[in-house]
C-alpha cells in the first residue's frame, strides 16, 4: 500500500517536532542556573535551541533528500526539466522566518524587562556611586609593616612604599597603586550612570537588600561592602537576598560575567553601570572579565560565594575581626600616644576610609 505524500509528511513534521522539543530542553549546553534571573534566560535560550533545531533538521533533511532523490543517474544526458518560480512557496518561506524573528524578538524583550533590564528611568534616578567606597585601600597588614620600618619621630611615606612595592613587582603595580587613579578623585564625568539591569518589575523603586561595590582594574576585581566598609579582593552573597552591583572600572573597559548568574555588564572608566541579581544555588563560581582588557585578559578572574545567610554573616564578622586587629597592630606602634583616629587620620585619608568607619572598627 502506498502511503500518501500528506501522511508522510504529517509523520515527518511530528517526529521533527518531537525531536527538537527534546533536544531544546536536553542540549547540557549551559551551566548550572545559579540566580532567579537565570531561570528567565535559560527559557529564553531553550526557545531559541528548539527553533534553531527544527530548522536545522529540515534543512539538512531536504538537502540530503534531494541529493538523494534527484541524482544523475547512469546514462542520463538530457538537461533537467525548465522550473518556474512558485510565488505560494516564496511567500511561506520568507513569512515563516518573518514570524520566528518577530516572535523571539517579543519573547527577548519581556525576558529583558523582567530581569529589569528596561528602566528607561534608571539613568536619571540611580543614586551616584559613593567614591570613597570605591578606593582600594591598601592592605593593613602592608600599613602595619610600612609604620613599623620607620623610625620614630619620622613619618612614614605611604606613596614611596607603593612606589618601592610597583619597582619590585610591575605584575601587580596597578592593583596596589589603585587608589592614585584619577578617575577615583573626583574627576569630571565620574558618577554618570551607565544602562543599568535593575530590579525586576514587581521590585522596581525598592532598593536591593546588600549593595556590593565593585572595581574592575588590570587585571583585578575589588570588592566593597559599604555598609561594613570591608574590602576584599572575592565577593560573597547570601542565598535569598536581591544583590545589587555597582560598578566601574579604573583605566580601560572590563565586563562582569558570571556563567551561573546568566548576567553581563560593562564597568566603564569614569561612569557607575549597576546589576541586579538574587542568588538560589550555594556554590562556588568564578567571575570573568569578558571584556578584552589587556594581555592578561585571560587571568582577570575572582571568586564569587553564594551561601546560607549565617555562612555570609560569619563571614562578615570575620572579615571585621581581620581589620579590626591589623588596625590593633598597627596603633600599638603609637610613638605618641595619639589617639587612634589622630595617629592614622594621614594614612586613612590617603586610603580612602572614612572616619567613622575606623572608629568603628576600633571600637
Amino acid at each position: 500500500m502506498k502511503i500518501p505524500s500528506s501522511i508522510w509528511t504529517l509523520l515527518i513534521g511530528i517526529v521533527l517536532t518531537l525531536a527538537s522539543f527534546w533536544y531544546g530542553q536536553n542540549h547540557g549546553l549551559l551551566p548550572a542556573a545559579a540566580t532567579d534571573e537565570a531561570v528567565l534566560v535559560d527559557g529564553l535560550f531553550n526557545t531559541m535551541m528548539i527553533v534553531s533545531t527544527g530548522i536545522f533538521l529540515l534543512v539538512e533533511g531536504i538537502l540530503i533528500y534531494s541529493a538523494f532523490k534527484y541524482r544523475r543517474r547512469a546514462g542520463d544526458n538530457e538537461d533537467g526539466p525548465p522550473v518556474e518560480g512558485n510565488v505560494p512557496l516564496e511567500i511561506l518561506w520568507t513569512a515563516i522566518p518573518a514570524i520566528i524573528v518577530i516572535g523571539i524578538s517579543v519573547y527577548s524583550f519581556d525576558v529583558y524587562n523582567e530581569i529589569g533590564g528596561f528602566d528607561p528611568h534608571a539613568i536619571h534616578e540611580a543614586p551616584m556611586m559613593n567614591q570613597e567606597s570605591m578606593k582600594m585601600p591598601g592592605h593593613g597588614s602592608a600599613m602595619a609593616a610600612t609604620l613599623n620600618d620607620t623610625p620614630p619621630g619620622r613619618e612614614p611615606n605611604l606613596n614611596q612604599e607603593k612606589s618601592d612595592e610597583a619597582m619590585q613587582d610591575p605584575a601587580t603595580a596597578e592593583v596596589r597603586n589603585a587608589d592614585q587613579i584619577p578617575q577615583l578623585r573626583n574627576a569630571p564625568g565620574v558618577g554618570s550612570v551607565a544602562p543599568t539591569i535593575g530590579g525586576s518589575p514587581e521590585k522596581a523603586g525598592k532598593p536591593a537588600e546588600l549593595l556590593v561595590n565593585v572595581t574592575g582594574l588590570q587585571y583585578a576585581w575589588i570588592f566593597t561592602y559599604p555598609e561594613t566598609g570591608i574590602t576584599t579582593g572575592e565577593m560573597h552573597v547570601p542565598i535569598g537576598r536581591e544583590v545589587q552591583i555597582s560598578m566601574t572600572a579604573n583605566d580601560v573597559i572590563h565586563a562582569f560575567w558570571v556563567p551561573e548568574f546568566r548576567l553581563k555588564q560593562d564597568a566603564i572608566p569614569g561612569r557607575q553601570s549597576e546589576i541586579r541579581f538574587t542568588p538560589k544555588k550555594a556554590g562556588d563560581y568564578v567571575l570573568i572579565c569578558a571584556e578584552l582588557c589587556g594581555p592578561y585578559h585571560g587571568a582577570m578572574r575572582a571568586p564569587v560565594v553564594v551561601e546560607s545567610e549565617e555562612a555570609f554573616d560569619k563571614w562578615l564578622q570575620e572579615q571585621l575581626v581581620a581589620s579590626k586587629e591589623t588596625l590593633n597592630q598597627a596603633i600599638a606602634i603609637n610613638p605618641a600616644d595619639l589617639s587612634p583616629n589622630e595617629f592614622l587620620a594621614p594614612y586613612t585619608k590617603d586610603m580612602g576610609i572614612k572616619p567613622e568607619i575606623l572608629h568603628q572598627v576600633h571600637h
